[in-house]
This record gives structure tokens, C-alpha cells and sequence, in this order.
């Protein structure tokens, strides 16, 4: 279903509908552009941590627009066995709702324009038809500028409230309206020397009226505007002030616009799926929700951090030394005195804890040490100056133990592959040796019977002996290795590239002996903690 301005209000049941009773959902954004820098390659290496990928994206394309918003959903039918789709293409496009709405700009890449040209996109459905929106801290703009005029109305308060005391120049007039404000003057000027004492204006709009206020203040009159006696009665007079009221809020939700499908998608909880969908994630919150986040924290040094700690939207937490014991000032420095910066440590763990809080519904300003929200946080070391791997986990599987490895000169590939022959703690081999196993592994494979659990994933009673390529530490002779998880294809290019692979164990029975040699930290690609249970966004290549 194409779904533009037009027709947007009409199809909106149908959306809620159709999100309610998906299975899941899938989407899918078109951009006017990628990058604004770096070409689409160095904007995506291989090589680049989340954080650094993440950094990148928000540099260099954020100012684009998302101006076609995909949105598929399924529903499993049993009696078919198959599943029901529904789906959406919305065109968007920030329309402002008034003069004093936000005016947005964005820039176009021509490769990407031309890209979508060539599949025949529809540009006059965006930028004729496009269906307008706002961010959370617009629409809460908006709703507060039209409480402020009800009010206003309320309370007998009209146009001139517009008018700026302090203005020191003559008001601004537009062309088109330059004879009707000297009329107006002409007649005002008028007034004082002839025996009239109150003078009616022609008919004029809202406009015109800020005008004639806004110049008579600037040449120096004052005046009282009179209250008109109302011609009608007390129930056509709210039931005109009714339908008034409903006006602006449908004016309200038109503006909020395409943002409602987004609310809507995020309050159902569902599965979100999509492709290589960072990106349009990253597009979905900063256009229909707010500005996306800065790096929180920058400097983990303990003096840094605790200063950090002290900003918003994080609040330093209230403190009492106990009876008997030394009082720590953070405002007298004691840094490096172990029991102060134990301290200090602990006034940072409190700040960050209860800023978690601050996401729950209602908010809580104190979480315990012992919450559900610090508890994915136990036993995780953070490790100083290694980039990809960010903590070790001491209870559990870890984080990472695989990479790719790109060197900058061929002739190092030969030196590593020989360095690698004496190592005890980790295999090497090159891309091409990678990719070959590779294939090997797909078709052992698919040679290999598989049976289905009851939540219908795939459980292969595959293992393999070969290794793929990535770094590990070698296992005892009496542990048995297993395949590990296959690593992404970072470059197409087999000369210049070593890649490790780590063996895995099977099971918590073949954990006893721990491997030799010891963990070597290399750049990659990091993947997801074997821990994690749920999702919200899921993502595949």
C-alpha cells in the first residue's frame, strides 16, 4: 500500500491494525544521501568498532533525509502455514505546519539520487505529497504554543500580546499590505482632530491586524481594544469554542504526521527486522524522535569520569560519612589516596546506576546494587586501551575472540604466517585459506541432516575440525575443538589480509582446563555476547 499525504489520515486504522497483529515487523528506508565526507567505503571499513561506525554514520549522514519509510508486516496464519503480509510504503517528507514550524534543511548526494532515479522513484510523491512529521521536542513545542494561545483567548488576552515593547524600527511591511496600513495610520492621525472619539477599521486578517499594532507602536499611540458584545448565546458560543478545539488538535496530529506510525511501532514491541538496518535505525530516532546522543563518556580516567558524573543527565548522588570515620571533600582533591578515590569510585558507580532508572516506568532516582538493571554489568572487567575487546568477562563466554586483520604492505603476510608456526596461543591463516574453508564448511554442511526445536530455530548436529580463520588460543590436547561462529567478509582483496579465529568448547563440561598461551587483542568487527536472550532491533547482512 503506497500511503503519501492523501491518503495518510484514511490508512492510518489500517497501520495500527496491521502492527497490532503482526508476528513481527521488517523495515526499510530510502535516503537522499550516505555520506557527506568520506566516500561509502571509508565511511564503512571493515575494520571500525561499533562505537567508531556509529561516530561516523552520525558525522556524515545525518544530515540526510529519510523520505520513503518501509514498513512489512507478518502474521503467522496457521491454518495456510503461511505467513499474512502487510506491506507499506510511506513517502515523507518535513512540511512545515506553520510559519513558525520548523523549516529543515537537508542536503542530496547525486549518486544516490541518481541510484533511485534509475529504479523509478517517484520524487514528486515526496516532495509534493510527502507526509510531514515532528520529533518529540517539536510536537511538544507545538502543544505548548497552542495551550498558550488558548489561555491567552481564556483569559481575554488577543493579537496584541504579538507585539515586541521593545521594538525600536518600524515594523516590516510586506508590499501587498502597504496601502491598507497607511489607510489604517491616515485614519488614526485622523481621529485627533475631529470629534469622533472611537474609530471601526475595515475587516482584516489576523496578519493585517499584527501590522496596524505592531506600526502603531512604533510611532508612539496607544490604545485600548475594545471588547466586542457577544450576538450569540452561551451554547452556540462553546459549541463554536468545541469545534475550535477540534480543529487544532487535528491540526496537531496532521503536523505530528508520520511520527504516529513510529510511536505506534515502538509501543507495540514487536520484532523489528531489517537489512544492514543501522543506518536507517539511526534515521528512524533522530528524524521522528530527537537529536541522536552524544558519547557519554569520553575520559574514563577516575578524576575525569567523576567530573562527568557531576553534568547532565547525570546528578551526584547525596552522601553521609558515618560517625567516626574521615569525611572526604570532592572539592579538596585527594586523588590517589586509595581510600578517597575508593570513594570516588563508588559516587560514580551510584550516578551512572540511577541515571539507568531514569529510563523505567515510573522513573526511580535510586536503583539498588543488586537491580536487574546493574546486574548485566557483573563480573565484567573493563579492559584499558584495547579497542575491540571492551571488558572481560570473568563468568561467562567472551566477548569477542576473533578479528580480521588487514596489513598495510603484502610482504608482512608471509612474516606473520611464519611467526605463527612457533605461537602456542593462537591459529593464523590467510583470507584465501579462510574463504576455502569456508566453503568446505558450507558443504559438510549441507550434507548434514538438521532437526527443529519447538520455537522453530534450526539445531545442526554439525562440528567440524577445520578452523576459519580468526585468533584463538590453542586448546589442550585432550579438549576438542569446534567450529566457531563464521566471521563477516571485511574487503574482497585475499593479498595483504591474516585472520585469527578462536576454537570454541562445547558445553560448560569441556570449560575444566583452560587453553594455553594467552589473548591477544586485535581490531574487528565485534560480534553479539552469547548471553543476549531478547531483541528489539535485529539485524542480518
Amino acid at each position: 500500500m503506497e500511503v503519501t499525504r492523501r491518503n495518510y489520515k484514511d490508512s492510518l486504522n489500517t497501520v495500527y491494525s496491521a502492527i497490532e497483529e503482526a508476528d513481527f515487523l521488517a523495515i526499510d528506508g530510502e535516503f537522499s544521501g550516505i555520506s557527506d565526507g568520506p566516500n561509502v567505503s571509508a565511511l564503512t571499513n571493515g575494520l571500525d568498532t561499533p562505537e567508531e561506525r556509529y561516530t561516523k554514520l552520525k558525522k556524515h549522514s545525518m544530515d540526510f533525509l529519510l523520505f520513503q519509510f518501509g514498513l512489512c508486516t507478518f502474521k503467522y496464519d496457521q491454518t495456510k502455514s503461511k505467513y499474512i503480509i502487510k506491506p507499506f510504503n510511506f513517502y515523507v517528507f518535513p512540511k512545515p505546519f506553520n510559519r513558525t514550524s520548523p523549516d529543515i534543511k537537508f542536503i542530496c548526494q547525486s549518486s544516490s539520487i541518481d541510484f533511485l532515479a534509475s529504479q523509478g522513484f517517484d520524487f514528486n510523491k515526496v516532495f509534493c505529497n510527502g507526509i510531514p512529521y515532528l520529533n518529540q521536542e517539536e510536537e511538544a513545542q507545538l502543544r505548548e504554543q497552542t495551550e498558550e494561545r488558548r489561555n491567552q483567548h481564556a483569559n481575554g488576552v488577543g493579537t496584541p500580546s504579538y507585539i515586541s515593547p521593545s521594538s525600536k524600527g518600524p515594523a516590516h511591511v510586506p508590499e501587498e499590505h502597504k496601502d491598507f496600513i497607511n489607510r489604517v495610520i491616515e485614519k488614526v492621525e485622523a481621529l485627533f482632530t475631529n470629534s469622533e472619539k472611537t474609530l471601526d477599521l475595515e475587516p482584516c486578517t489576523g496578519f493585517q491586524r499584527k501590522l496596524i499594532y505592531q506600526t502603531l507602536n512604533w510611532k508612539g499611540f496607544t490604545w485600548k481594544p475594545l471588547k466586542q458584545k457577544s450576538k450569540v448565546d452561551d451554547e452556540e458560543r462553546k459549541r463554536r469554542e468545541q469545534q475550535k478545539l477540534e480543529r487544532e488538535q487535528e491540526e496537531l496530529n496532521d503536523a505530528v504526521g508520520f511520527s504516529r506510525v513510529i510511536h505506534a511501532i515502538s509501543k507495540s514491541g514487536k520484532l523489528v527486522v531489517g537489512h544492514n538496518m543501522l543506518l536507517d535505525v539511526m534515521h528512524t530516532i533522530h528524524q521522528f524522535y530527537c537529536p541522536l546522543p552524544e558519547e557519554m563518556i569520553t575520559n574514563t580516567s577516575l578524576a575525569e569520569l567523576e567530573k562527568q558524573l557531576k553534568e547532565g543527565p547525570f546528578k551526584s548522588p547525596q552522601v553521609e560519612t558515618a560517625e567516626g570515620f574521615h569525611s572526604y571533600d570532592t572539592a579538596q582533591e585527594q586523588l590517589h589516596e586509595a581510600g578517597y578515590d575508593a570513594y570516588i569510585t563508588g559516587l560514580c558507580f551510584v550516578s551512572m546506576a540511577n541515571y539507568l532508572g531514569s529510563f523505567l516506568t515510573p522513573p526511580k532516582a535510586y536503583i539498588s546494587a543488586r537491580s536487574k538493571l546493574v546486574e548485566p554489568f557483573f563480573n565484567k572487567l573493563f579492559l584499558m586501551r584495547i579497542i575491540d575487546i571492551p571488558y572481560l568477562n570473568i563468568t561467562g563466554p567472551d566477548y569477542d575472540t576473533s578479528a580480521f586483520v588487514s596489513l598495510s604492505q603484502t610482504d608482512q603476510v608471509q612474516i606473520a604466517m611464519n611467526t605463527s608456526r612457533y605461537a602456542e596461543s593462537y591459529r593464523i591463516q590467510t583470507y584465501a585459506e579462510y574463504i576455502q574453508g569456508k566453503q568446505q564448511d558450507k558443504e559438510k554442511l549441507g550434507q548434514t541432516a538438521k532437526t527443529w526445536g519447538d520455537d522453530g530455530w534450526v539445531k545442526s548436529h554439525y562440528t567440524s575440525s577445520t578452523t576459519s580463520g580468526r585468533l584463538s588460543p590453542i586448546p589442550d590436547e585432550e579438549e576438542e575443538e569446534e567450529e566457531s561462529s563464521e566471521g563477516t567478509n571485511p574487503a574482497n582483496d585475499a593479498e595483504g589480509t591474516v585472520t585469527w579465529q578462536q576454537a570454541t568448547r562445547k558445553g560448560q563440561k569441556n570449560k575444566k582446563k583452560k587453553s594455553k598461551g594467552v589473548f591477544v587483542s586485535l581490531l574487528t568487527l565485534l560480534n553479539l555476547p552469547e548471553t543476549v536472550q531478547t531483541v528489539t532491533w535485529c539485524s542480518f547482512l
